[in-house]
């Protein structure tokens, strides 16, 4: 009898360790996503401070952006999150009365050196704004200004970049027998992506995303993030995001900001798990924002 019980018992802590065990093995995406790598810093920021005259809308920012990774800005509107995206390629010195403080850097450079051209930075980080901003030319025409301005003047080599940065912003097959449409009768979702391939077109090194889905119908916007998840196989993607199920989903780091401040910032999985900070987890949660 004592035997039996005891063989029933180990049994039931057989079956239990089973369970608990399975339990702890995270989803076939988290695994992956939580596997330990080397990274690579391409860019950061250092005690970053900036003004719009008086007024001072980031504090103290410390953040590194790891190379052919995307890294997600979230936070409630008027936080600092766009303008801190602004400062890693100076869009921010065509806002008269705009100065930083701080060290920022790509590549180990810093981009507000004396002698960084502000014209090349911007081809080095390219960016996408929110809304679509195709020019009023055709499809070709508005992949191939970048390299037009940069001295390409090759017509077969200016098709091959048109080409090459369709098929990276897969509109491609959608548009290539088309090309000499206006780029203004495609649909926005279209438009966007013709977007990411004129930045694409200049070979970035780094591309900056100002909440690039959310003029977009959900449709358009599964296909943007699609596109950002193979994107980062050669570059590195820094996304502003009011969508923290997009930002969940695309990316491997997450900051926070909060009324100009960095409050959190880490591996994507632990920051909407369990956050360090009662102020994350409560915007998270939806507590606030």
């Amino acid at each position: 009898m004592i035997k039996l019980e005891n063989m029933e018992f180990n049994g039931q802590q057989q079956a239990q360790t089973k369970t608990m065990a399975a339990a702890a093995v995270p989803t076939p995406d988290v695994a992956v996503r939580s596997q330990k790598r080397e990274e690579t810093v391409r860019a950061e920021a250092k005690d970053v401070n900036f003004f719009y005259g008086d007024f001072q809308a980031l504090k103290n920012i410390n953040i590194h952006v790891f190379d052919r990774r995307i890294t997600a800005l979230i936070g409630p509107s008027g936080c600092g999150k766009s303008t801190f995206l602004r400062t890693l390629n100076r869009m921010n010195d065509l806002i008269e009365g705009a100065r930083v403080e701080g060290s920022i850097t790509i590549d180990g450079q810093d981009v507000n050196a004396p002698g960084v051209d502000a014209a090349d930075l911007r081809k080095r980080v390219g960016m996408v704004f929110q809304r679509p901003n195709p020019f009023p030319m055709s499809i070709f025409d508005n992949i191939a200004y970048g390299p037009r301005i940069h001295g390409e003047k090759n017509k077969k080599a200016l098709g091959e970049i048109v080409e090459r940065s369709l098929r990276q912003a897969a509109l491609w097959d959608e548009v290539k027998d088309v090309q000499k449409r206006s780029a203004l009768a495609l649909s926005g979702g279209q438009q966007q992506r013709l977007c990411i391939a004129r930045v694409l077109a200049v070979e970035p090194e780094v591309v900056l995303m100002d909440e690039p889905a959310s003029a977009l119908d959900p449709n358009s916007t599964y296909r943007i993030e699609e596109l950002m998840t193979e994107l980062k196989n050669d570059y590195t993607i820094v996304l502003v995001t009011h969508n923290m199920q997009q930002a969940a989903r695309v990316s491997d780091y997450t900051g926070f900001f909060l009324r100009g401040e960095m409050k959190e910032f880490g591996a994507t999985d632990k920051i909407f798990t369990t956050p360090e900070q009662k102020e994350t987890e409560d915007y998270i949660r939806g507590r606030f924002g």
